[in-house]
């Protein structure tokens, strides 16, 4: 994986469940949103960095997630590319919808706080990695499947599920994205068996 070790923007998905209230912004009519959640995916891998224990994976309808296993998860090498995997992780996510400041166009990717232990909406013993601001672009919106594809700024893309349709519509591709995410390194990872 190309974006921070252990920091993968898979973290963006986590707008599946973007049903959030609204936060004002000075001067622009889009939200800011933010959320904590447990993820469940499953897909197609793609690619897998063994050293580091990064995992890409396609979902069904065409999507890009990059994750880290964690060392609880057992048997990793014993997938391999091509194979179907469901795997699950925590993960936080703010998005707002505005213009970077000149301090995060000239850093746009910037640890803002160290991993720590998971807080109490999450399992005891869950370690979130770092939070990570970064600076994104929209590369894809799907009307159809309700999803936006973005693109890091070291060049690694991952899926959105969007629930808002009223943002979604807002949204155009090109457009840049600052988000903030931190995810718990996967907990789980099993092969979907033929």
């Amino acid at each position: 994986m190309k974006f921070l070790r252990n920091y993968p923007i898979l973290l963006l998905t986590f707008l599946l469940t973007f049903n959030l209230s609204f936060a004002q912004e000075a001067k622009n009519d889009m939200p800011t949103k933010e959320k904590v959640a447990y993820v469940e995916l499953m897909g197609t891998i793609k690619e897998i960095n063994k050293e580091t224990r990064e995992i890409t994976v396609i979902g069904s309808e065409g999507e890009l997630h990059t994750f880290t296993a964690g060392e609880d998860v057992k048997r990793f090498d014993e997938i391999a590319v091509g194979e179907v995997i469901t795997f699950g992780f925590y993960k936080f996510l703010k998005a707002e919808f505005r213009k970077p400041t000149e301090e995060e166009i000239a850093e746009p990717l910037m640890v803002i706080a160290d991993a720590e232990k998971a807080g109490m909406d999450m399992e005891p013993g869950v370690v979130i990695g770092a939070m990570v601001k970064a600076v994104v672009t929209i590369q894809v919106i799907n009307l159809t499947y309700m999803y936006v594809t973005i693109k890091g700024p070291q060049g690694n893309y991952t899926t959105i599920d969007v629930e808002d349709e009223e943002l979604i519509k807002k949204l155009h591709v090109g457009q840049v994205v600052i988000m903030t995410y931190g995810e718990a390194i996967a907990v789980s990872l099993t092969k979907v068996e033929d």
